[in-house]
């Protein structure tokens, strides 16, 4: 068995896909530890559970530093106090420098709700019925520098209905993230996988 691994999740708001992976970790009971949830707004929804389930908070709020280099050093600087060997952004909404990418490079998992490729970036939901798309989703990929364009670890599709609108499509898709994401962090966590030149092997995606 791996040793505990520990976790710090970044979030933004009510941090619905933190609240998944804390209780997964915790009903699963993983070998990891949420090590912290750090937000850039103090009235993040998320901060309040994470605190009444005892796991050390924190914000470090970006109106205070006058560059996102000088916000993401300051940011670095907390995160590395619990020791992570996995930062999850959850529905952390700040556009992160290459230097904070490169420095968790290979720990960092974000979710993304849409299909990628398709779609990067704000307003997926719009974006896939605008298009007629017959089936929408949400992916879990590693970071890297290019928003939205790291190795892929996995994808939950849903398919697009009559009479869809962006909130009926986005609550959709949210319902399959809080399964998707806790996977894909517990793969992580008990070693399941494996970047070679941009691809991502796991229990999804065997070697063939």
């Amino acid at each position: 068995m791996s040793a505990m691994k520990n976790i710090v999740i970044l979030i933004s708001g009510r941090g619905s896909n933190m609240e998944a992976v804390v209780r997964a970790a915790e009903a699963e009971q993983w070998p990891a530890r949420i090590a912290a949830v750090i937000s850039n707004r103090a009235d993040a929804g998320g901060l309040d559970f994470a605190a009444a389930r005892g796991i050390p908070t924190a914000v470090v709020p970006n109106k205070d530093y006058p560059t996102r280099e000088a916000f993401d050093a300051a940011l670095q600087a907390v995160i590395d106090g619990y020791a992570p060997d996995l930062v999850v952004l959850a529905g952390f909404m700040r556009i992160l420098t290459p230097a904070f990418v490169e420095h968790y490079a290979g720990r960092m998992l974000n979710i993304h709700p849409s299909l990628l490729p398709l779609y990067p970036g704000l307003h997926t939901h719009e974006a896939a019925i605008a298009a007629g798309d017959a089936e929408h989703g949400a992916t879990v990929h590693f970071v890297t520098a290019e928003l939205d364009h790291g190795p892929m670890v996995d994808q939950a599709r849903v398919p697009l209905l009559p009479g869809d609108t962006p909130q009926t499509l986005a609550a959709r898709v949210l319902t399959q993230e809080h399964v998707l994401y806790p996977r894909a962090v517990r793969w992580f966590i008990e070693d399941k996988l494996t970047v070679e030149d941009g691809r991502v092997f796991g229990p999804h995606n065997p070697r063939p």
